[in-house]
């Protein structure tokens, strides 16, 4: 895996007839062109939070399944979907049929904002996962002005919930060109380039601005995880900089840690609830990237050793966090992908 996803980054990721791949930023967010689900307006916020999802296979729709049956006994205020929406290259444009088959229809009835994050596979070229056509993730950003669900306005931007006084603000950060696999030939796009810049600024903003008694990050990649691509700065189990994510590790170092109480990624296919610790900065790092695939069966161990509260790679499943101002519940549910059977598996307070 870890040679495959090494492999070249197109040259047409710099451009198009020409023309530079501008990131699109919350100054550039796409308007709406249809009615978009509102966000809960009381002081209890209940999250689904599923990653790498977008496979539009069975899987996916057991998890899907699970999610509606919890959401009728506990309705869900809104839902995060952390990366890797659209398995395996991402789409072609945003009325690629795709959107319908791997998230519109698996998540029917599921009728609430959908905070999407950009993952690898969205941004795919030559290979998939590679992250080196960006245009892609553009493809995604511009779904925004077409789905009810789908809330993706720029490809980073925040959302406070409530707008007015909120319990929680979440942070939603495209990390994808400081994780590709080789860098881009445009230093537009680096690890350390202009996109990762003001990335960077417009979140020390937001969160120095930030009113939200609970700050929350959301990436596809994560900083620590105890599964195959392991921890940022030795994705893979690779030494290479940057291919093992070193300008990750850097920028949520940097700008994220100690600064949000919580960071939720995907990338990985498992359920991890790690222990915070002086590498966090207390941060509590949650990684839910099992809503279509498992870890079960990889080629690589994995670098993470971290301590967990609860941690499985081999069970399909999703999280469920619970947002008041007095703390945050965190509830893991796993799904048999056979009978569609859920189970809690496990419970706790996170603050």
């Amino acid at each position: 895996m870890a040679l495959d996803r090494r492999g070249f980054l197109a040259a047409t990721a710099i451009t198009v007839a020409g023309v530079p791949l501008l990131g699109l930023t919350p100054a550039q967010a796409v308007t709406p062109e249809v009615a978009k689900h509102p966000f809960p307006s009381g002081d209890t916020v209940r999250v689904l939070v599923t990653g790498d999802a977008g496979t539009g296979t069975a899987t996916q729709w057991a998890v899907a399944d699970a999610a509606r049956a919890a959401h009728a006994r506990a309705p869900f205020g809104l839902a995060l979907g952390l990366g890797d929406n659209i398995y395996e290259h991402g789409p072609d444009g945003p009325g690629d049929v795709q959107f319908a088959d791997k998230f519109e229809n698996p998540n029917h009835g599921l009728d609430f904002p959908w905070l999407m994050v950009l993952g690898n596979h969205d941004n795919s070229s030559a290979l998939p996962g590679d992250g080196g056509w960006l245009l892609r993730g553009n493809d995604e950003v511009a779904y925004h002005a077409l789905s009810a669900r789908w809330w993706m306005p720029s490809r980073y931007y925040s959302v406070r919930v409530p707008e007015q006084n909120p319990v929680v603000e979440f942070f939603v950060l495209d990390i994808n060109p400081a994780a590709a696999y080789l860098p881009p030939l445009d230093p537009y796009w680096s690890g350390t380039g202009v996109f990762m810049a003001e990335q960077a600024a417009w979140l020390d903003r937001a969160l120095a601005e930030s009113p939200a008694r609970w700050k929350v990050a959301c990436t596809h990649q994560p900083f620590w995880s105890n599964g195959p691509h392991g921890d940022a700065g030795r994705y893979e189990g690779l030494t290479v900089e940057p291919v093992n994510g070193v300008h990750v590790r850097r920028f949520l170092d940097e700008h994220v840690l100690g600064r949000c109480q919580l960071l939720f990624s995907g990338h990985d296919h498992t359920l991890q609830v790690l222990e915070p610790g002086p590498g966090t900065r207390g941060t509590v790092q949650l990684v839910s990237g099992a809503a279509a695939k498992t870890a079960t069966g990889s080629q690589t161990a994995g670098t993470g050793t971290h301590p967990a509260r609860f941690d499985t790679r081999h069970q399909l499943g999703f999280m469920v966090a619970e947002f008041r101002r007095g703390g945050i519940e965190l509830e893991v549910v796993t799904v048999d992908p056979g009978s569609g059977a859920a189970a809690s598996e496990f419970r706790g307070a996170l603050a």
